[in-house]
Formats: structure tokens, C-alpha cells, sequence
């Protein structure tokens, strides 16, 4: 059913506002005030009032708000302060007859230079309306961090009243701007209705004037915003609270000589964000990540090498592929300071998520030796990672990785394990990999050569193609569990297990090998 009213929350069918009504975005895409939001959940879920989707939730406040509706409001507030009336009729006129060329050019450029300051002023004020946002955000982040940590009170007050000023210094901008704006507006209005020389000149004296004003308001917003001094405190009073919940120290670090603001001609929340580290959506790069695994000496660098773990650990960070049937994604988490890269799959990408092309992160794995990981399970469960470092420039490495990670479509996830060898005697092994159809008759190659020079072993972690290369089944792996000692070795070894053999050997004594399940799959990021 098509939204009459977006300004309105569809639960209470209240306007949002910027206080208790604000328009929050809940994963499954749907936008509805803080308040209702808050009704809403029950002992720690939240069922979604359109779509009925599941949430984990305790608090609106752990969901984003929807900018772009503030947005919206803001504009539809600003199209109501200026009623049709300011604008007369004879503005959709041509222009009068009585003037000569030279002043009907001289009107048009004037008109031109309007539009260009009107575009200047709807830019700076979305900028100054994001903002607000953003300061109204940190400001309800000090609340609550106030009331979980008595002894940095006095601090988070501090940085509450320099957000407090600043929020009020924004208010009275946003004000100025929008009287300029309207202004502006009304002058091209009253550039459209000269008839005469002298209502021309007298206009365009009105004009400049009016010109004078704006480019003043637009030169002291970007002076003026954002304070250095008030968002640096800001984020590193939250942080430094945050720390001290964790790690029980008194430490505040809010001491750190605030970081230098880039080029002027920057937008305020490009500033925003240069000082705090955060990382706008589409702005985030495989360097990125890579920089978690290296040594930071700046203040700015380390703030958003912080910045990329925390999105990390909170699952927002996807690689994403398009193809002609749509868009896949697969994960990327981060254990024990290790990356992952789990498989691509057909999932809803959520609306806060940062993204980056699969073929971008894969392609950190061609020059090096890759490790892949199988998550096995049973009953249920899972039961443990099973870590294999692969052969490198071997074909049946490189399509072992692209079932890990799902590359061409297909994966070794949800597949089972089929049978034992030789079990609980001198070269057990176990076998699985039938992505077709699970049974044993399926897997076949991505590939269209795997013939190569592999290496043939006996020992215990070994893992080698379960049928020969050139079978239409090549893609059934085998591994080794226990060392053979007949002097038999096995050959097509692709890779060994370097953690996890314990987890394989479980799965072998389990009463029936094919509950046995890879419940995930993929490969390490060597970043």
C-alpha cells in the first residue's frame, strides 16, 4: 500500500520530530519513531509492524536513524514556510517587453547566480540538518553512558554542554539559512516583474545585497562547523568510557590534542568524520582491512582502523558479487584477529551494511598460500573449524577455494561427509565434497583442467581429491585422519590440515558419518 504520509510514523500516525519521534530504520527496511520502536519490544525482541520480521533489540536507540526521511521533513517544512502567494503569478511569465537586451541579460545572469546560491544553501543546510542529527545522536549516547559510569559524570557533563552549544549555534545557522534561502527566492520572483530601467537597477541593488548576505551565512558555516574542540571531546569521552567499562580503568584520554581539519571546502560531515575516524558507506576498502593488522602512529588512522573492527564485529561488513540473477553476499568476521571469508549467498543485504566487491578481497589470495576452513557439525551444532593450508598453484587448490567461497555458484556448505575409511585402523580417512547431490554420485569439477603436479603423502591432516582428476566427480575430497603404515601413499594432495584434525577425527567416531555436516565454510583472508 503506497505511504500517503511519510512524514508520519505508520503505528501512531504521529509527525516525527527530533526528540522523542525520530524516524529509526529497523534491518528488515522499515522506518517507525523511537517510540513505537520502544512499545514495541518485548524481553529483548522486537516484531516488526509491517513485515513481522524478528529483531534482537533492547532500545531504539541501537537502530539508525533515517537521515534521509529527516531529510524529507525538512524539506517538506521548508516548502510550507513559503506559501504560493510570495511568489506572484507573473513569475511563470515571460520576461516584459519593455526592457532591452542588455538588461534582460543582465536579469538572467543575476537569476543564474540566485540558483546557484539557492543550490549552495539546500547542500549546506542538509549538511547542518545531518549534523544535528549526528550531535543529537552523541548526545543520547552521553546520556546512557553517563548512567553506566558514575565516575566520569563531570567529564561526560563537559561534553554534553559543548554539544549543547554547538547544537544551539547549529539551530540559529539553520535558521539564518533558511531566511536566506527564502529571500532568494522571493528576488527571482521580483527579477521575473521589472518592467523598467530603474525597477531593474533598483532590484539588482537589492539583489547584491541580498547575495552578500547568503555568501556570508554559506563562508561563516563552513568556519563555524563542525567545532574541533566539541567533536573531538564528544568521540573521545564515548570512547574512552566505553574502555573504561571494559577494562575497569579511570583513564579518560580525552586530553589528545585534537586532530587538524583538512581542506576548508570540505563538507561538515566529511570534517565529522575525518575527526572521528568513522567510515562512510561505499567509502570503505580492502586497505582498510588491511590496516587492522598493522601498527598505527596518527590519531586519525588509529580512530578508523577502530572504527573498521567494530563494524567487523558487528557483522556489517559484507563482500558482495552481481551477476545476471541478482546480487550475493558473503560475510566477513573476524576471530582471534584472524579475517574470514565466508561463502557468497543469495541474503538480504541490510540497509546499514558497508560493502565490498568479492573479486576485490579474493583477490589479496591468488599470490599467496590460502587458507580455507570447513566448520563441521552434528546434531544439531556446531562442533569446531577445521583449518586446511592449501597447495599453492595447484587446480585442485583453486577449486577447492572457489567451493569454499562460492564463486561460480556452488559451495561445500550444508554439504555432508559420506563415508570412512578404514576406521579406527592405520590410515583412516573420511570423504565428502558432493555439492551436487550429496549422496557420493555428485561434485562435479569447476574447473576444465586439473591435471598438475601434486605431491602424495600418508600422513595424518593430509587432503587429497577423494576421485582422480579428470573425473566427472573430482570435486569429492578425502581426509586423512590417522598416518598409513604400510608404505602406501596416497596421491593428488592438495593441502593439509593445520588445526581442527581433532574435530575430523569426532566426526569419524560419530555413530553415523552423513549426519555429519559442513555447516560453513571459506577461506582466512591473509590481510
Amino acid at each position: 500500500m503506497m505511504d500517503n504520509n511519510p512524514e508520519k510514523c505508520s503505528v501512531c500516525f504521529n509527525s516525527y520530530d527530533d526528540n522523542q519521534l525520530r524516524p529509526r530504520t529497523l534491518p528488515c527496511g522499515r522506518t517507525f519513531c523511537s517510540q513505537c520502536i520502544n512499545n514495541a519490544i518485548k524481553n529483548g525482541q522486537l516484531t516488526c509492524p509491517s513485515c513481522r520480521a524478528e529483531h534482537a533489540a533492547t532500545a531504539a536507540t541501537q537502530f539508525p536513524i533515517n537521515y534521509g526521511m529527516e531529510a524529507l521533513i525538512r524539506k517538506l517544512k521548508g516548502i510550507e514556510v513559503v506559501p504560493e502567494k510570495t511568489l506572484p503569478a507573473k513569475s511563470i511569465k515571460a520576461p516584459a517587453r519593455g526592457i532591452s537586451k542588455k538588461l534582460h541579460s543582465m536579469v538572467q545572469e543575476q537569476k543564474s547566480s540566485i540558483s546557484t546560491l539557492i543550490t549552495s544553501c539546500e547542500e549546506v543546510l542538509s549538511q547542518l540538518g545531518e549534523y544535528r542529527g549526528q550531535l543529537g545522536d552523541w548526545k543520547t549516547h552521553h546520556l546512557q553512558l553517563q548512567d553506566r559510569l558514575c565516575a566520569l559524570v563531570e567529564q561526560n557533563k563537559s561534553a554534553m554542554k559543548l554539544l549543547e552549544l554547538e547544537d544551539t549555534s547549529v539551530v540559529d545557522m539553520t535558521t539564518q539559512g533558511e531566511e536566506g534561502k527564502t529571500q532568494l527566492q522571493v528576488m527571482v520572483g521580483n527579477l521575473d516583474t521589472v518592467n523598467t530601467a530603474q525597477e531593474v537597477f533598483m532590484t539588482i541593488n537589492e539583489v547584491d545585497q541580498c547575495n552578500m548576505e547568503v555568501e556570508n551565512w554559506l563562508r561563516k558555516c563552513q568556519e563555524l562547523f563542525p567545532n574541533v574542540k566539541t567533536v573531538h571531546t564528544s568521540v573521545k569521552v564515548q570512547e574512552t568510557i566505553r574502555e573504561a567499562l571494559e577494562m575497569m580503568t579511570s583513564e579518560t584520554g580525552a586530553t589528545a590534542d585534537p586532530v587538524h581539519l583538512g581542506d576548508s571546502a570540505s563538507s561538515i560531515m566529511d570534517k565529522v568524520q575525518e575527526i572521528t575516524g568513522e567510515i562512510p558507506r561505499k567509502q570503505l576498502t580492502v586497505e582498510d582491512l588491511r590496516r587492522m593488522s598493522e601498527p598505527v602512529k596518527r590519531l586519525v588512522e588509529a580512530s578508523r582502523v577502530l572504527a573498521v573492527k567494530r563494524l567487523v564485529e558487528a557483522g556489517r561488513v559484507l563482500a558482495v558479487q552481481e551477476d545476471q540473477d541478482g546480487r550475493r553476499s558473503a560475510r566477513i568476521t573476524l576471530q582471534d584477529g584472524q579475517l574470514y571469508l565466508h561463502p557468497l549467498l543469495r541474503q538480504p543485504t541490510p540497509d546499514h551494511a558497508h560493502t565490498l566487491q568479492e573479486s576485490e578481497v579474493v583477490g589479496v589470495l591468488e599470490s599467496s598460500c590460502t587458507l580455507a576452513f570447513l566448520d563441521l557439525g552434528w546434531a544439531g551444532s556446531t562442533r569446531g573449524r577445521v583449518t586446511i593450508r592449501l597447495t599453492p598453484d595447484t587446480p585442485l587448490a583453486r577449486q577447492f577455494v572457489l567451493l569454499c567461497t562460492g564463486q561460480r555458484g556452488h559451495t561445500y556448505r550444508n554439504t555432508k561427509l559420506l563415508q570412512v575409511w578404514r576406521k579406527g585402523q592405520p590410515g583412516e580417512c573420511v570423504g565428502g565434497g558432493d555439492y551436487e547431490s550429496n549422496d557420493g554420485e555428485g561434485g562435479a569439477p569447476l574447473l576444465p583442467d586439473l591435471q598438475g603436479q601434486y605431491r602424495k603423502s600418508a600422513r595424518a591432516g593430509a587432503v587429497l581429491a577423494r576421485w582422480s582428476p579428470e573425473s566427472p566427480r573430482s570435486a569429492q575430497f578425502i581426509i586423512i585422519t590417522r598416518d598409513r603404515q604400510d608404505g602406501v601413499h596416497w596421491s593428488c594432495v592438495f593441502g593439509d590440515v593445520v588445526s581442527g584434525l581433532d574435530v575430523v577425527r569426532a566426526a569419524v567416531n560419530h555413530s553415523d558419518i552423513t549426519e555429519v555436516t559442513v555447516v560453513d565454510c571459506g577461506v582466512v583472508l591473509p590481510l
